[in-house]
This record gives C-alpha cells, sequence and structure tokens, in this order.
C-alpha cells in the first residue's frame, strides 16, 4: 500500500517519462507535489524504491525508470478488435537527429515508455594510437534519448586507455556529436592529417592544436591548426559491465 504522497510521486514521473522520455528533475518533481524541500523528494523516491515501483540507474543524473504501477491505476484490458497492434516499419540504420519525438523513426519504447533511440556504431577509435574508425553498416546500438540533444548522433567503440584519466576504458560505447567545432579542453573526434582518427581532449594555443591524452603514459601530440579536423564531440559514453 502506499501513501497519498508516494502514489502521487509514482503517478507524476510515469506521466512525465510518458510525455518526454526522460524523468523529472528534483525540482519538478518538488513543485508538483508542493513540498518545502528535495529531501522529501528522495525520501520518496527511497519509499518507492524498496516497495519495487521505482529503480535507479546508476551513474546517470536523472535516470528513474517506473517497474510497475499499482493495480488500481494499471492501464484497462485492450478490447479484442485492439488486441493485435499494427504492424510496426522495419528499422533502417541511420544518423538519427535530435528531435525525438515517439513517432520518429529509430526511436522505440522499452517497458518503462522511455525512449531509446538507435544509433549507427562506428568502429573502433583509439583512445591510444590512432587508427581509422569505419562505419560497421550492419551494426547499431540502443542509446536513451535523453542523453541526446539536438544535431545529428552516432556512436563509437573505444579502443586503449589513453582516456581512462576522463573515465573513458578500453570497450566503452563513447556517443559524439557530429560538429566541426569544439570548444578549447573538450573531448572529440580529431581527423589527423586526414587519414588518423582519435578521441583525444583539444587544447588550441596560438597557432598550434594539441590533442592531449588522459593518461601519462601517452605524449600530447602537437599539430598545425591545418592537419587536424573535429569531426564530432563527445557527448554521452554507455559501459556494459
Amino acid at each position: 500500500m502506499l501513501t497519498r504522497k508516494q502514489h502521487e510521486l509514482l503517478m507524476f514521473i510515469d506521466r512525465h517519462l510518458r510525455d518526454t522520455g526522460f524523468s523529472p528533475s528534483f525540482e519538478e518533481m518538488k513543485e508538483a507535489l508542493k513540498l518545502r524541500s528535495k529531501s522529501g523528494i528522495h525520501r520518496l523516491i527511497s519509499a518507492l524504491e524498496e516497495r519495487g515501483f521505482l529503480r535507479r540507474r546508476a551513474h546517470r543524473a536523472r535516470a528513474l525508470e517506473v517497474i510497475r504501477l499499482p493495480e488500481s491505476t494499471a492501464p484497462a484490458p485492450l478490447a479484442r478488435a485492439e488486441a493485435t497492434p499494427p504492424p510496426r516499419a522495419a528499422f533502417a540504420p541511420n544518423v538519427i537527429r535530435g528531435t525525438f519525438a515517439s513517432n520518429l523513426p529509430g526511436v522505440t519504447r522499452g517497458a518503462n515508455d522511455a525512449a531509446a533511440v538507435h544509433l549507427p556504431l562506428y568502429g573502433r577509435i583509439a583512445a591510444g594510437q590512432p587508427i581509422e574508425a569505419l562505419r560497421d553498416q550492419g551494426t547499431s546500438v540502443e542509446v536513451p534519448a535523453a542523453l541526446l540533444g539536438g544535431g545529428e548522433h552516432y556512436a563509437l567503440e573505444v579502443s586503449g586507455d589513453s582516456m581512462e584519466g576522463a573515465g573513458i576504458l578500453d570497450g566503452d560505447t563513447v556517443i559524439i556529436r557530429r560538429d566541426d567545432m569544439a570548444d578549447n579542453g573538450a573531448i572529440v573526434v580529431a581527423l589527423v592529417d586526414e587519414a588518423e582518427v582519435t578521441l583525444k581532449r583539444l587544447r588550441r594555443k596560438g597557432n598550434s592544436v594539441a590533442l592531449e591524452a588522459a593518461n601519462p603514459r601517452y605524449e600530447t601530440r602537437i599539430f598545425g591548426p591545418d592537419r587536424v579536423k573535429v569531426q564530432g564531440r563527445l557527448v554521452g559514453l554507455l559501459r556494459r559491465y
């Protein structure tokens, strides 16, 4: 049995997930339930977790998942004529632009109705010595839509340990927003001399461009401005355990 506030919060989170594809912030939950502090939201979420209604996904901000709803609020069964949903069009892997309404190609929903996007998975990118990153035409990766903003995105599998100081490990999948510009200090996919692709931190000073590792065992490489082209910047990371 849920308390009134627990029930209110669970239903608000469920509606927010259905409408937006991602969970509400603590500030939004506090205002929706008319509570004075966020500590009350923390207690309610913990209670819903203990009762098996909610789950928090580790190492991700605003990552709540509705496991189940109270029986009194579960959706009514479909009538027989409506029991079989219309067939969905087959998915063709492609770069997905960052407007993720539920009716866009490539957008699916899991059990909790949180939107997920299939991004094309390009080849292994070196986080040690640079290698060419090639797209595998037959492979895609499912990514929570909440990780993505506007623009075009793709995924890369990391090879090597040169970015481990930034929390990027060998075998991780990084989510890249396609872009030819990046702020100083951003982690980028860089094309060197039109031949090598690498994942490094970008540093600019005067007319020089440095590609900096996050591991002291690797040297920072310095180039002229015409030798390095930014092909995208890091916006997210996925890891399997």
